[in-house]
């Protein structure tokens, strides 16, 4: 991927990682789309996790927000926009995802996709790929998109 948009940031905690789920959640809209990679145990579902769980905070409302390993898609409602969390990690291809519904999603709510190498020629253009690497106590965030409206955003994860 040539990407114009190129960030990497390091955590010492998991607090250091949330925020900055924190800081980058606060600038989602609907249509965009944070592709979520890295290992199991990476940090993938604390990093969607924390997104959520302020963005809900920011409303007012304190809710569980549970891993959608099973469920495949946990969707919230965030008054302007919905936000789809989706773990991607059982499905074998993209037509299981298609048949999600998430397809359409990318149009119209927020997404959040754990394990997106499952969306293959389903990728949407213009995500924002966030590859988390564990190295130790230490995580490694990097962002890359071709898409450059999202440098704006990773500006302000960078100063918070």
């Amino acid at each position: 991927m040539s990407a114009p948009i190129d960030a990497s940031f390091s955590c010492r905690s998991p607090e250091a990682t949330a925020r900055i789920a924190q800081t980058l959640g606060a600038c989602l809209a609907a249509g965009d789309v944070l592709l979520l990679h890295g290992p199991v145990g990476a940090g993938k579902s604390h990093f969607a996790r924390a997104l959520i769980q302020s963005r809900l905070a920011a409303l007012g409302r304190f809710e569980d927000v549970p891993s959608p390993t099973f469920t495949l898609v946990q969707c919230y409602d965030l008054d302007r926009a919905e936000l789809w969390h989706a773990d991607l990690y059982r499905l074998t291809g993209p037509a299981e995802c298609d048949e999600l519904g998430l397809i359409d999603a990318f149009e119209s709510a927020i997404c959040l996709v754990e394990w997106p190498d499952r969306l293959a020629e389903l990728t949407p253009a213009g995500a924002l790929h966030l590859h988390l690497r564990p190295d130790g106590d230490m995580r490694h965030l990097h962002f890359q998109s071709d898409d450059l409206r999202w440098r704006d955003h990773l500006a302000q994860v960078k100063t918070a």
